[in-house]
């Protein structure tokens, strides 16, 4: 976890009891990530390549998003509101935050670093919360708006994986493996390493803790020990692979593309999927149709069709299910050129 003195999370029976597993990603806390991720330096080798499409996708008007998102540092509670919604929808919330709370936020931030002049304004003028507001849906449409549908995909499939691991081990099995490098559970104390070296202390006083998946969150965990109507902390999605190369896939490797040959012998999709699975042996059904943004239902329903054309073998373990290319599969793969 490094040397900075960690972030710590106290829980109770209660809090055990009642921390629950988000479904989904959080549109807005999605957005904030990739603008960090955006501005950051790590992963060059990786993220490059995007972080230069982004950056030239987005005209003069996002300077203000990046003015309240930095690379490392606080941002605004208002700017990732904890509510469900679709992204338009969260969106909105955001500005519709009354002045009151974006007022003493920002003299919060204030608190910690230098602000632009221009948020002075924000609070109580009109004009510039039209400017932010168009500001924001350029950044989300950029950033975000592309990548939405499997970001869906993989987070409700990380979720879906820890909650059977809820159910086999309890929430203390769940929380040592959120996120290795940066977590660590020493009952009954959550300890986060916080990229910006942030420590203190959280007790959660019967509240219980969110834990929302993350696909641009692939660094450091986000807290909000605010939030209503409980605190939530963002781990990285992949438990079983590279978060970051992970994120690399959802940017640039979504999903992946079958040969034209082999899709009209096993139409599109199937061939997809068989594809999908030769990438990533022993996947399970739920990780399968994370990878080609399918219903899981349909990536089950392909999978035995392939299956029973012995091209993929297929292992149960308890109520997990890996699946496998078999020879003749590679052997169709390699020679339709795919």
């Amino acid at each position: 976890m490094g040397e900075h003195v960690p972030y710590r999370i106290h829980f109770t029976i209660d809090d055990l009891a009642r921390t629950r597993i988000a479904a989904r990603a959080n549109p807005m806390l999605e957005l904030s990530t990739a603008v960090r991720q955006l501005q950051c330096t790590e992963h060059a080798v990786r993220l490059r390549t995007w972080r230069r499409e982004a950056a030239d996708a987005l005209n003069p008007r996002a300077r203000m998003v990046l003015d309240l998102i930095p690379a490392q540092g606080w941002v605004p509670g208002f700017l990732a509101p904890a509510g469900t919604g679709t992204p338009e929808e969260l969106l909105e919330q955001v500005l519709a935050t009354p002045r009151a709370r974006i007022r003493a936020e920002l003299e919060g931030l204030a608190a910690h670093r230098r602000l632009p002049n221009w948020l002075r304004h924000l609070p109580h003028d009109p004009e510039v919360r039209r400017q932010f507001g168009a500001a924001l849906y350029h950044t989300y449409d950029s950033l975000l708006r592309p990548y939405w549908p499997r970001i869906t995909a993989l987070t409700a499939a990380d979720s879906a994986l820890r909650a059977q691991q809820l159910l086999s081990g309890g929430m203390e099995d769940v929380l040592p493996r959120l996120n290795p490098r940066r977590v660590r559970w020493k009952s009954p104390v959550l300890e986060v390493a916080m990229a910006s070296g942030l420590d203190g202390d959280l007790y959660l006083q019967g509240r219980g803790l969110l834990l929302v998946p993350s696909v641009f969150g692939v660094d450091g965990p986000v807290i909000d020990p605010d939030a209503e109507p409980q605190p939530f902390l963002t781990y990285p999605v992949g438990a079983d692979r590279s978060p970051v190369r992970l994120l690399h896939d959802v940017l640039f490797g979504c999903p992946p593309t079958a040969s034209r040959s082999l899709a009209a012998v096993l139409g599109p999709t199937r061939a997809t999927v068989l594809m999908a699975v030769a990438n990533r042996p022993g996947c399970s059904t739920t990780e399968l149709a994370a990878t080609v943004g399918i219903a899981a239902a349909s990536a089950s329903e392909h999978a035995a069709a392939l299956r029973g054309a012995g091209l993929l073998h297929t292992v149960r373990l308890g109520k997990m299910v890996a699946h496998n290319a078999t020879a003749a599969a590679h052997a169709l793969l390699e020679a339709s050129g795919a």
